[in-house]
């Protein structure tokens, strides 16, 4: 096995069992190895500190499986911590959709594993979890009995890493439709095309949270995607649902998504395939106003480097929500990149609302739900945060 040095000073993350370590905090490399092999890190030293995956094309060099010396990162820690990773979600209803494995924080490095009802969905989103893929998807199967395992690794993260996206069928059949019920709503999932492993799972609580204060409101809900927010806050009596998306594909499944559901009535529906950002300013200019706004867009930063210009990007489209507001109206925003600090989140918002010209309070922060906990060593797996706030 290669031991890979670390530069003086470099250690400190790893003692803080944070699991990446980039290449510039290497000083030397020993031993021959090649990507997908595991490797021994040493600090300058000399003395242990960790073992990980090697991906010589990534800026992440090492993603660490084990801080322990004696333990060997192979098939039986793969099955271990699997194990215990979904041990840990069996309070939650595999039929309301559940995230069982959720990277770094189960201490299974760039793995992703969610569950629709009787489908697994996995991501192998860098050569730390490629290097596992058999042993993972067999032990899923034999643990879990799954009507059918379907890959999903096309995130652009593996291209750094060398990897071509891979998607299909790994074990078993897809039934004709994935249908997951949430919260007393039920949603098509498309597994195959959808966006991320099918459906926004992370959102879950936070839809429950529209739901339950929708009543007799007006709701405006942008980047619907497949409509989940749009149809809590119709579960939960809203007056009109007015949901905007740029994908007629995701729109179609959101008109469908109501038909799944006869209790909701479909003439509270209506649907806008447009660009978000010029939705809302002629929303804006047309002196339009919602009792609720939901933005929730795509990721605006994908590293620190860009944050500030997405920074502006998250203040615009929150200054025109807050614009779009009734008295007493609630604007819910979110940001889905972990380069966006929660603090620096909070300032943007914060000054949307006065270029709005709009007295906003805070009144509740939002992240995702517990089935997508977050290690204390790897504050990046913490990528979502929401606020709502109330104008008054």
């Amino acid at each position: 096995m290669a031991d890979f040095i670390l530069k003086p000073g470099r250690e400190k993350s790893l003692k803080r069992k944070h699991p990446w370590v980039f290449d510039g905090a290497i000083a030397e490399r020993r031993g021959r190895y090649k990507a997908g092999d595991t490797v021994n890190l040493l600090d300058s030293d000399r003395q242990f500190l960790a073992k990980g995956t090697v991906s010589p094309e990534s800026s992440i060099l090492v993603r660490v499986w084990s801080f322990d010396p004696n333990e060997p990162v192979d098939h039986a820690l793969i099955k271990r911590r699997l194990d215990m990773a979904i041990a840990a979600r069996e309070s939650f209803d595999p039929k309301a959709g559940r995230r069982l494995v959720h990277g770094e924080s189960d201490g299974m490095p760039s793995l992703v594993v969610d569950q629709y009802d009787q489908v697994i969905v996995v991501q192998f989103g860098a050569m730390a979890a490629e290097r596992w893929r058999e042993t993972v998807v067999a032990h899923l199967a034999k643990r879990l009995n799954p009507t059918a395992i379907y890959e999903r690794s096309d995130s652009d993260g593996r291209r750094y890493e060398g990897l071509e996206p891979e998607t299909g069928l790994l074990h078993g059949g897809l039934p004709d439709s994935v249908i997951i019920e949430e919260n007393g709503v039920k949603m098509l999932v498309d597994v195959a095309g959808g966006h991320k492993t099918g459906a926004y799972l992370d959102q879950r609580d936070n839809r429950l949270f529209v739901q339950q204060h929708a009543r007799a409101k007006r709701v405006l809900n942008t980047f619907c995607y497949t409509d989940g927010f749009g149809l809590h806050a119709a579960k939960g009596g809203a007056t009109e649902v007015v949901s905007v998306d740029s994908s007629a594909s995701a729109l179609e499944i959101a008109r469908h998504n109501v038909s799944l559901n006869p209790d909701l009535n479909i003439g509270s529906f209506n649907w806008c395939e447009a660009d978000v950002f010029g939705f809302l300013r002629e929303q804006v200019d047309g002196g339009e106003r919602y009792d609720m706004v939901i933005l929730d867009p795509p990721k605006f930063v994908k590293s620190v480097k860009h944050v500030d210009r997405a920074a502006r990007a998250y203040k615009d489209i929150a200054m025109l929500g807050a614009k779009l507001l009734n008295p007493g109206g609630m604007l819910v925003n979110f940001s889905c990149s972990s380069a966006m600090s929660l603090d620096l989140f909070r300032k943007v918002t914060a000054s949307a609302f006065s270029d709005a010209n709009v007295d906003g309070c805070l009144i509740k922060t939002l992240h995702a739900p517990r089935d997508h906990w977050v290690s204390m060593a790897f504050p990046e797996g913490d990528y979502l945060k929401g606020f709502v706030t109330v104008s008054r």
